[in-house]
């Protein structure tokens, strides 16, 4: 399983004045939704937003079209969820 998580310089890649221990802005809540390798597991141990919270997120800051390619995307999707990808053989291509 390939978790991803910030990378070790995340604050200072987007944003110098921010502190670590703020929470994370949107946008960088956004990337870590359109990331197919980050679960909303490991996006909640992040930042604390569940999943409800990333897709409420996500409909209110992207486009109608936009949000709607996202959720088409990670709708039933195993890579987006840790149980579901210990659980789900994988496939090699």
């Amino acid at each position: 399983m390939n978790n991803r998580s910030f990378p070790d310089d995340w604050p200072d890649s987007h944003d110098n004045q921010r502190p670590l221990a703020e929470k994370p802005t949107d946008s960088e809540v956004i990337e870590l939704a359109w990331c197919d390798d980050t679960t909303f597991d490991s996006i909640k141990r992040q930042t604390g937003l569940a999943e409800k919270d990333v897709i409420k997120l996500m409909r209110s800051s992207l486009k109608p079209g936009s949000f709607r390619l996202w959720r088409k995307r990670v709708s039933g999707r195993v890579a987006k969820h840790e149980v579901k990808s210990i659980l789900q053989p994988q496939k090699h291509a």
